[in-house]
């Protein structure tokens, strides 16, 4: 590397920030407003606090918080010394949030009171101090443990300038952990270039701006907010945040704050669409989706609303979004139907990311991947490479060397190539359906009940059946004050897809099982109905 280049860091997003918008609002969180310079002030001054509690170079920084002004500080003060900041899910179980802290050999974890109050019959190996983060309005919670606050962890730092850079651009800049469904959750490295990479693409593809007011309805703690910490601060937007994703909060920071940007899974865009302050708005808004396909019916309701959806596809090991749906001019023509369906796809690499393949199950005679026709039918794995494919699992090198098995990041997912060279997402791999033979995408027939008016969310898993190997069963949750059968449904299954595709069996239920970022827990379903069986897989 010559003296004419510097390692890559989104270290430089918020130097910039701060140097060229001093004055302009980087964080609303509560009634707290916070500026950039301000912002850049708290950054070192917790930087230089982590170094003075004995974090060093290369070392893990645990947080278990929601979507607040201190977690974004974090994104920032915690690679400025080197270190790698593993941010938690906050609806983790204790052994779970134990079991990270544990294996990521985090020193020190800084956490809300309620959240660190679950841990106190768990055994952090390697957490050398607890720190309790302030509630929004800045008080602490009597909890009768013995943390530190973070006015203390902020009084052991000082405002003595740090450089906003970085030795090696490849370093890790944060660990995120996999939702863990199908086993122990495995620790996904980010490095500097990745996120700074990424936070480009971000900017671009969810057009932000100077003007941006983007609503944190995405937790920081899923794919580092899918590096909007940083690409939102590139920008030199505002940062809005809310603790609990409601349609009423939603509505009143939209209202208030006059958002124009936000971002979440389909459940939070169903939400927003069905919330009682629910109305058209009175400006441009995009609103950014991903964590499972848009039926085309979400996509409508949402922009009914006057807002444009922006439909990205990922997974935590590609830093959240790594494809978009880019829309192309002659769709502007179509009606809203045959758009939403199009927008339902998970579409094309963006702008910092590599190609998307679809390839077969076997390979080339040399070993090779094989694409699939792109004539949107014929399924295949989804698989990706890039700059914005993690560096690999931390302390997992197995994992790693298999996930990358020909050179290629396997992402578990079915799907097709259209002959536009668009990719869409038919199934997870372990959710596809093979019923006498024949497969059944679950997402086809969710897709086909979310349109129906009276259902309001849906999941459809694959069950033994004696006969047919596996059979789709669907659970419902009914709009409120909606009634509908059973047979109803099937029917108008039937009335729409193949007949051997509708679900014989439906089951109502009050909610379904989620993750906090809104991917219906399809384990926690299959687990019940496959209780007591050694084999899940039945053609």
């Amino acid at each position: 590397m010559t003296g004419l280049d510097t390692p890559i860091t989104p270290l430089k997003f918020l130097e910039r920030s701060a140097q060229v918008h001093p004055n302009k609002t980087a964080v609303v969180d509560g009634e707290r407003r916070i500026s950039y310079s301000d912002l850049a002030s708290i950054v070192t001054r917790l930087a230089h606090g982590l170094r003075q509690s004995g974090v060093g170079s290369g070392d893990r920084v645990a947080y278990l918080a929601t979507n607040s002004a201190e977690l974004l500080a974090a994104h920032y003060a915690v690679p400025l010394i080197g270190a790698a900041l593993v941010a938690i899910n906050t609806r983790l179980s204790p052994p779970e949030i134990e079991y990270i802290c544990n294996h990521s050999e985090a020193v020190l974890l800084l956490g809300e009171p309620l959240l660190l109050e679950q841990l106190q019959d768990t055994s952090l190996l390697t957490v050398r101090e607890t720190v309790q983060l302030p509630q929004q309005d800045g008080s602490y919670m009597d909890t009768g443990q013995s943390h530190l606050t973070y006015d203390a962890l902020m009084a052991r730092g000082s405002e003595e300038p740090l450089p906003w850079e970085v030795d090696d651009e490849t370093r890790t800049i944060s660990i995120n952990y996999t939702s863990g469904t199908t086993g122990r959750p495995k620790g996904v490295m980010y490095t500097h270039r990745g996120a700074y990479l990424n936070s480009l693409s971000q900017i671009h593809h969810q057009h932000f701006d100077i003007d941006t007011k983007y609503l944190w309805t995405l937790p920081m703690f899923h794919c580092n907010g899918w590096c909007g910490p940083w690409a939102v601060t590139a920008a030199s937007g505002t940062h809005v945040c809310i603790r609990a994703v409601r349609g009423d909060a939603m509505w009143s920071l939209i209202d208030r704050e006059k958002i124009d940007h936000m971002s979440g899974a389909p459940t939070v865009l169903t939400t927003l669409a069905t919330a009682d302050a629910a109305h058209r708005l009175d400006r441009s808004m995009t609103i950014t989706t991903a964590g499972a396909p848009p039926s085309p019916t979400t996509i409508r309701a949402v922009r009914a609303l006057g807002a444009e959806i922006v439909h990205v596809y990922g997974l935590t090991e590609t830093y959240g979004p790594c494809a978009v749906c880019e829309p192309q001019a002659d769709w502007a023509a179509l009606d809203e139907d045959r758009l939403a369906r199009l927008l339902a796809r998970q579409g094309v690499g963006m702008l910092a990311s590599g190609p998307v393949r679809v390839v077969r199950t076997q390979r080339g005679p040399h070993g090779e991947l094989v694409d699939v026709a792109s004539n949107g039918t014929e399924m295949g794995e989804i698989v990706m490479r890039g700059n914005i494919v993690m560096k690999g699992y931390f302390g997992d090198d197995s994992a790693t060397a298999e996930a990358f098995s020909g050179g290629w990041f396997h992402s578990g997912d079915l799907g097709v190539m259209h002959p536009d060279g668009y990719v869409q997402l038919m199934d997870r791999a372990k959710d596809i359906v093979i019923s006498g033979g024949e497969n059944i995408s679950t997402i086809e027939v969710e897709q086909v009940l979310m349109s129906h008016p009276s259902v309001l969310d849906v999941a459809v898993i694959g069950v033994p059946d004696t006969k047919w190997g596996e059979r789709p069963k669907a659970f419902v949750v009914l709009k409120t004050d909606s009634t509908v059968s059973d047979s109803d449904l099937t029917q108008f299954v039937r009335d729409h897809i193949a007949a051997f595709k509708a679900p014989r069996e439906i089951v109502f239920l009050p909610g379904l099982p989620k993750t906090s970022t809104g991917k219906i827990r399809k384990n926690e379903l299959r687990d019940r109905e496959w209780h007591g069986e050694r084999e899940r897989i039945r053609g």
